[in-house]
């Protein structure tokens, strides 16, 4: 039981979540997919929800509060965000696999330590911490600087795709992006670590080594997490559901969950 849950409850938000079924109902278990920070659910809502369908799995995308087309929210928290994705992934038709982007791998992270999840994705995660912050500085200045003054954090088309994609493309997706609340962006900083998942679920982390937002060694360190290694998509931008390459990592984890990651075996 969580104390503080009942003495200080969530408020409650309007949620955007979009989704789309497979053409045959096939039981497979549905996908939640959650953006990161200044994305909505229009981000996997562009190639990987269909897709997701198209192989058999019925694919939903959440907007956290204060992004995309959910309620505004200038001072949520990670709890909040946490809050909205057990609340969306308990009202599914059954369990569900978790699949976080980004900043959203980290709130992915968060809510499995409340929802009892299939599995959990964590692609090109964003988990916080100091070491965090010092790539982010070197990497992008300007931008970094501007969150840790209570602005947003500004992200440039070279962090997030990579040169194949078109520029008119890029753009787009650049002009679509909003900002996170304040509150959480300082806890994302902050770096507290998730408490450990309900049920010890398997968790798959991928990412690429050419992401100019997550180094590398990050992507080994969230591995190292959950006791595995992480897979690799050369030549990739962090944004990997919208960039020119983005059938091979979604194929990726379709083809992971295929092979039934369940702990105990069952289907």
């Amino acid at each position: 039981m969580r104390g503080r849950e009942w003495a200080r409850p969530v408020r409650p938000v309007r949620r955007e979540v979009l989704g789309v079924a497979p053409e045959l109902e096939e039981g497979r278990p549905p996908l939640l997919f959650v953006p990161g920070f200044g994305h909505g659910a229009w981000a996997f809502a562009e190639h990987w929800l269909g897709h997701a369908a198209s192989r058999g799995f019925p694919a939903y995308a959440l907007s956290l509060r204060g992004h995309g087309g959910s309620g505004p929210a200038p001072e949520a928290t990670l709890r909040a965000y946490a809050h909205d994705v057990t609340q969306v992934a308990a009202g599914l038709p059954r369990q569900a696999v978790l699949v976080g982007h980004g900043a959203g791998a980290l709130v992915v992270a968060h809510a499995l330590a409340r929802y009892p999840a299939r599995a959990g994705v964590l692609v090109a995660p964003v988990l916080g911490g100091w070491a965090t912050f010092g790539a982010a500085l070197r990497r992008n200045p300007l931008g970094t600087l501007s969150a840790v003054f209570g602005g947003p954090l500004r992200l440039h088309r070279r962090q997030l795709f990579s040169r194949e994609l078109p520029e008119a493309e890029a753009r787009g997706y650049v002009s679509r992006l909003g900002r996170a609340g304040r509150r959480a962006q300082w806890q994302l900083l902050a770096g507290r670590d998730a408490e450990p998942a309900v049920g010890d679920p398997p968790v798959l982390v991928l990412g690429s080594p050419d992401d100019r937002v997550v180094p590398a060694a990050a992507l080994t360190r969230a591995a190292r997490r959950y006791g595995s290694a992480p897979l690799l998509f050369p030549g990739m931008g962090h944004d990997m559901m919208l960039d020119a390459r983005w059938r091979e990592p979604i194929d990726a984890i379709l083809d992971w969950l295929e092979k039934d990651p369940a702990p105990d075996g069952r289907p």
